[in-house]
This record gives C-alpha cells, sequence and structure tokens, in this order.
C-alpha cells in the first residue's frame, strides 16, 4: 500500500487531535507524519501509533514534501499558510470557514457529493458541523422525493466552540471562577440562541452557512433553507431537528428504508421502547444517528426527523479524514 506524508495544522486544538485519532482509528496510510501549531503550542507532544511527536512551529517552509496537510487551526490561518501549502504541492484538507463559499473550492460530504473531490485545485473545504450530519440523512430524500424547503433547530454542544467553551462549563457547573468567558451568558443550566456573529438581518453567521453550505453541497440552489441554532450544555455531540417539505408524496416506510440502505446513517427509531437518536449514544461514533421520523401533518408531504451526530468525528475530524480517503480512491481509479 502507497503511503502518504501528511501534514495537521492545530493539532494541538480539538480537531487537530481528533484528526489523529481518527488517522490512527482508520488505518489511513501515514509515511511521515508531522503536527505543526503556532508558538502557544510549541513543546507539546502527542502520540501516534506508539510513537511520540513532538508539535513543530508552523512556518512557510512547514510543507514541503507533505502530500496532505490537514488545517484545523482557523479561518486566519488557513488564509495565510494554506495557499503556501498548495504551492509546495499539497493537497490541503481545510476545517476552516474561510475557502468554503468560493466557487473554485469544493466543499465535500463523501456521502454526498464525493464527485467534487477531484474537482478541487489544490483545497477541499470540510464543511459546517451542523451542516454535515443534516446532508447526509437529506441527500438520499432529497434524491428519491425532492426536497422543497427545510426548518431546522440545531442544540449544539459546548465543544463546538473549542476548549475555552468546555472549560467554562466545567467552572460554572462545579460553581467555581471561570477562567475564561467564551459566552456572552452562563451556559450551564442554560441555552443560548447564539452561536457565532449577529449579521443586521437577525441571523447569526452559524445559521448562515447551514443555508449556504447546504445549497452548495447538494448542488441545488432553488433550496429553501431557515435555520436556527442553538448552544446548549452538552459536551459532545450536536442534534438538530429537521422539518421538511417534500415535493413528491412518501410513506414513512418508504423514508426509513431510504435511510437504512444510505451510507454512513444508523435509524434509530423506536420511541415506544425509548429508542431515538442522543448525543451520548452518538460519542465517538462516526456515523450520523436518526430517528423520531413521522409525518408533519400541517403540511403537505412534511416530514420531521431527529438527526444527531458526534460533532467532533463526523462533523469535522471524520470527515476531514474521509475526504483525504474518497481522493485516493478516486484519483486512483
Amino acid at each position: 500500500m502507497k503511503l502518504y506524508d501528511v501534514a495537521i495544522v492545530g493539532a494541538t486544538g480539538l480537531v487537530g487531535r481528533k484528526i489523529i485519532e481518527v488517522l490512527e482509528k482508520r488505518n489511513f496510510p501515514v509515511g511521515k507524519l508531522r503536527l505543526l501549531a503556532t508558538d502557544k503550542s510549541l513543546g507539546a507532544q502527542i502520540d501516534y501509533k506508539g510513537k511520540t511527536y513532538d508539535v513543530e512551529k508552523l512556518t512557510p517552509d512547514s510543507f514541503k514534501g507533505y502530500e496532505f496537510v490537514f488545517f484545523s487551526a482557523g479561518g486566519p490561518v488557513s488564509k495565510e499558510y494554506a495557499p503556501i501549502a498548495v504551492r509546495s504541492g499539497a493537497l490541503v484538507i481545510d476545517n476552516s470557514s474561510f475557502f468554503r463559499m468560493e466557487e473554485s473550492v469544493p466543499l465535500v460530504v463523501p456521502e454526498v457529493n464525493p464527485k467534487q473531490v477531484l474537482k478541487h485545485k489544490g483545497i477541499i473545504a470540510n464543511p459546517n458541523c451542523s451542516t454535515i450530519q443534516m446532508v447526509v440523512v437529506l441527500k438520499p430524500l432529497h434524491d428519491r422525493w425532492k426536497i422543497k424547503r427545510i426548518v431546522v433547530a440545531t442544540y449544539q454542544a459546548v465543544t463546538g466552540a473549542g476548549q475555552h467553551a468546555i472549560n467554562q462549563l466545567e467552572d460554572e457547573l462545579q460553581n467555581v471562577p471561570v477562567r475564561y468567558k467564551k459566552f456572552p451568558h452562563p451556559i450551564a443550566y442554560n441555552c443560548l440562541p447564539h452561536i457565532d456573529i449577529f449579521y443586521d438581518h437577525g441571523y447569526t453567521r452559524e445559521e448562515c452557512k447551514m443555508v449556504n453550505e447546504t445549497k452548495k453541497i447538494m448542488e441545488d440552489p432553488t433550496l429553501k433553507i431557515t435555520a436556527t441554532c442553538v448552544r446548549v450544555p452538552t459536551i459532545g455531540g450536536h442534534s438538530e431537528a429537521v422539518n421538511v417539505e417534500f415535493e413528491k408524496h412518501f410513506e414513512i416506510s418508504e423514508v426509513k428504508e431510504a435511510l437504512r440502505a444510505a451510507p454512513g446513517i444508523v435509524v434509530q427509531d423506536n420511541p415506544q421502547q425509548d429508542i431515538y437518536p442522543m448525543p451520548i449514544w452518538a460519542h465517538n461514533r462516526d456515523e450520523v444517528f436518526v430517528g423520531r421520523i413521522r409525518k408533519d401533518e400541517t403540511v403537505k408531504n412534511g416530514l420531521n426527523l431527529w438527526i444527531v451526530s458526534d460533532n467532533l468525528r463526523k462533523g469535522a475530524a471524520t470527515n476531514a479524514v474521509q475526504i483525504a480517503e474518497e481522493y485516493i480512491l478516486r484519483k486512483g481509479s
């Protein structure tokens, strides 16, 4: 098996560490591995397959000879260094939002639009965590019944906002001084309808990401989508209440059959036995879980779904590694 030299930018962050974990778990064919970060993380050490790696300082010379570079250090770092990595000959898989809506940059979820991996010009964007889990479930339904409108409310874990967000929640739960106030209000025992910045029209950037990224990934600009994104006091796993209106008639049995047959989806839908998706069941899993599948009886061809996935795994690290796997598979075919 051919081995590929891999670099990870932002290796000490929540997603960076999870990428390292996923590479090992999925036995990705790694040759050389280079872990990169900014000054504040220098001196850290991370284990991979029984070997300890020093975290190196990110510089413009960090990428020479590396075939895949995973970026997970935020938009400003991706903006500055991703083009340098491309000029060094690497394929960049970027977890930030910086390149996602650029027309020349594929935005890829391998279960949904895998062919896009070959249309890159050096950079492939990894979508927003909430968008990923939603489109994995909606794509097989859209293919069969054609979606007209999506209404989604998210319930997003604090891990989506980074380590400082976890620290704030833990400090508040323990009733100790908060080390770092990531959120404008307490998050313990609370819900915040506020993820990312607010725009003048009243929506947040996170909500707009879900709308715009879904249209791009599903390759259907006619989709009507509206979103409300909420931060909740759970450590890991995003949940979504999704209401869909289709153009064509469907039966619930057909919907469940289509979802069970689709890649990357686990149907958990037996409410009489208290079986439905929950973040605690999705933790450290790569699949997207769907349940509470029922007709919306207030509208013609309406459907309600409850979708849950681990936001650091399928919502970030796993999807990024799957993009690299898909590229290797299709490049060789």
